[in-house]
């Protein structure tokens, strides 16, 4: 899990943070989400869709991934599989403004 300019989250701060105003994206795919499960209140937005999907409309992205689309100045906890992911989305986001 990623957060925050590259800092790990572990699974007890990720269990925190979700009691607070934090918007969690697990991006691996749709077929991993299939195989090991679906991460409570998570949204999935593969990896490869993530930049698109951050620079949509708010109301296309909302009809797409069912969730109100993050504001740049939201908290925002990326997830995968093995952690590189999560952090190549951290990357992506922080080059589109998101703080």
């Amino acid at each position: 899990l990623c957060s925050e300019a590259e800092r790990s989250v572990s699974y007890q701060e990720l269990k925190d943070l979700k009691k607070t105003n934090v918007v969690h994206i697990d991006v691996r795919e749709r077929w991993e989400i299939g195989k090991y499960g679906k991460i409570p209140a998570s949204v999935n937005i593969p990896l490869n869709e993530l930049v698109e999907a951050l620079q949509m409309n708010p109301e296309d992205f909302e009809e797409q991934y069912h969730q109100k689309m993050p504001a740049k100045s939201d908290h925002v906890v990326f997830s995968c599989f093995a952690g590189t992911r999560s952090k190549q989305a951290l990357s992506f986001a922080t080059s589109l403004g998101f703080s």
